[in-house]
C-alpha cells in the first residue's frame, strides 16, 4: 500500500509548479493545483533504479539498449491491446516537442493545422510560432439538464468543412486535456476515414493514456483501423502515471513505413531519438509489475479525489461543477454559474481564494466560465481549496 495522503513540501527544489507561482501568478502565497504533474511521491522502484545507476561513478554518453522498446512495445500491448512491434517506436525528448518535429518534419509554411479547442495549449502555440496557419474546430459542448458541461464531443461536419487544399494535419488530444474525454471507436475511425481520404497526417498526443479511470479502456487512435493507422502518428509517455515529468521519457509510435522513415531519419538526423541515462532507467523500472500495482492504486486514490471533489461541490458549493474526466487527474470545473467574466473569476481564484488553478481561456475561447483543476494532490489539500474557494465567494 502507497501513502497518497502524505503532505510533501516542494517548494525550493526548483519545482515549476511551486517555485514559478510568483512569475506566472503575480503571489507565492497560493496553493498550487495547475501544473499538470502530481505532488505523490515517485514510487519507490523508479527512485530506487535511479540511486543504482548513480552507483556508478561515471555519467557518460549510454545505449538504449536492444530490449528498451521491447519493453515499452510489450507494456502498450498488455495495457491498450494495441500490438505494435519495437521496430515502430522511437524516444522523443518530449511530446510537444515532438508536435514540433512533426509539424517541421512534414509541412511547409503556410500549410495549416487544426486543432479542436479547448485544448493544451501548446497544440496552438507551436504550430503558430513554427509558421503555420492553425484552424480551429471546436469540440461540442454536451449539457446536462441544470444547463453545466457534461463532456465534448467532436463536430466532425465541422471538421469536413474547414479542411481545404492546405489543410495538412490534425493535433489530436486523447485522452482529451482539459476535457478528460476518451473518444470512442467508433468517433475515432470516422475521424481517420476523414483525414486519410484528404491526405491529413493526425499527430496523436496520448500522454494520459495510462490514466484511463475505472473500468474504461483507452483507445490508441491508430488501432482503430488500418486507415487510421496509415495517417497516424502517436506519442505516449510514462511521465504522467508515475510522476516523472522532469525524467522527460517520451516516444512516438508510427506503423506507415513511408511516414517512419521520413520522421525517424529526421529524429536521427538531429539526434533527438535517444533517451538520457535516467530517462530510460525510469522507464525500465515503471514499466513492471511493479508500477502495475503503483498504477493500481494511484487511480484508485484520483479516482477518489475526483469524486470528493464532485460531491463537495454539489453539497457546498452548487454554482461551480466538476466534469467528471474519463480519464487524467486534471479536473475542468464550469464556473459559468458564478456569473463572473474571466478576468473576475481568475481574481477569485488567486486573490480571493489564494489558489493556483488554470485559467480556462488558456485553452481556448471556449474556455471562459471555466478553470482547470489539478487532483493529483493529498485529499487534504483539496479539501482547503474548495473551502477556501467557497469562502471567497461567500
Amino acid at each position: 500500500m502507497y501513502d497518497f495522503d502524505e503532505m510533501i513540501d516542494r517548494r525550493g527544489t526548483r519545482c515549476y509548479k511551486y517555485d514559478s507561482l510568483k512569475e506566472s501568478f503575480g503571489r507565492s502565497d497560493l496553493n498550487a493545483l495547475w501544473v499538470a504533474d502530481m505532488d505523490f511521491r515517485t514510487p519507490d522502484f523508479i527512485l530506487d533504479a535511479l540511486r543504482r545507476r548513480l552507483d556508478h561513478p561515471v555519467l557518460g554518453y549510454p545505449v538504449t539498449g536492444e530490449d528498451y522498446f521491447e519493453i515499452v512495445s510489450r507494456w502498450v500491448e498488455e495495457l491498450h491491446g494495441w500490438k505494435v512491434p519495437a521496430k515502430d517506436f522511437r524516444y522523443v525528448p518530449g511530446i510537444v516537442k515532438g508536435f514540433g518535429f512533426a509539424e517541421r518534419c512534414f509541412l511547409q509554411p503556410g500549410d495549416k493545422v487544426i486543432i479542436q479547442k479547448p485544448v493544451y495549449h501548446p497544440f496552438r502555440i507551436v504550430a503558430e510560432e513554427s509558421g503555420f496557419e492553425v484552424v480551429n474546430n471546436p469540440l461540442r459542448p454536451v449539457y446536462d439538464a441544470e444547463g453545466f458541461l457534461e463532456r465534448y464531443e467532436m463536430d466532425l461536419e465541422d471538421l469536413e468543412r474547414k479542411i481545404d487544399d492546405r489543410t495538412r494535419m490534425l493535433l489530436l488530444c486523447n485522452p482529451h486535456n482539459p476535457g478528460g474525454v476518451c473518444f470512442p471507436a467508433e468517433v475515432l475511425r470516422r475521424l481517420a476515414e476523414i483525414c486519410d481520404s484528404h491526405g491529413i497526417i493526425v499527430v496523436s498526443d496520448e500522454i494520459h493514456c495510462e490514466m484511463v479511470l475505472g473500468e474504461r479502456k483507452h483507445i490508441p487512435f491508430a488501432s482503430v483501423s488500418e486507415t487510421a493507422a496509415r495517417c497516424a502518428i502517436t506519442f505516449m509517455a510514462p511521465s504522467k502515471t508515475f510522476n516523472i515529468a522532469g525524467v522527460v521519457s517520451s516516444y512516438v509510435i508510427i506503423q506507415n513505413p513511408a511516414l517512419a522513415g521520413k520522421f525517424f531519419k529526421y529524429i536521427e538526423s538531429n539526434e533527438t531519438d535517444y533517451p538520457p541515462i535516467f530517462s530510460a532507467e525510469a522507464t525500465r523500472a515503471a514499466y513492471t509489475e511493479a508500477g502495475k500495482a503503483w498504477r493500481a492504486e494511484m487511480l484508485d486514490y484520483v479516482q477518489g479525489n475526483i469524486n470528493f471533489v464532485d460531491g463537495w461541490l454539489r453539497a457546498n458549493l452548487p454554482q461551480v461543477r466538476a466534469v467528471r474526466p474519463q480519464a487524467s487527474f486534471l479536473v475542468w470545473l464550469d464556473c459559468r454559474k458564478l456569473g463572473l467574466p474571466q478576468p473576475a473569476l481568475v481574481d477569485l481564484f488567486v486573490n480571493k481564494a489564494r489558489l493556483a488553478l488554470n485559467d480556462g481561456t488558456v485553452f481556448g475561447p471556449e474556455g471562459e466560465g471555466f478553470m482547470r483543476l489539478n487532483v493529483g494532490c493529498p485529499r487534504a489539500n483539496l479539501q482547503a481549496a474548495l473551502e477556501s474557494l467557497a469562502s471567497a465567494i461567500r
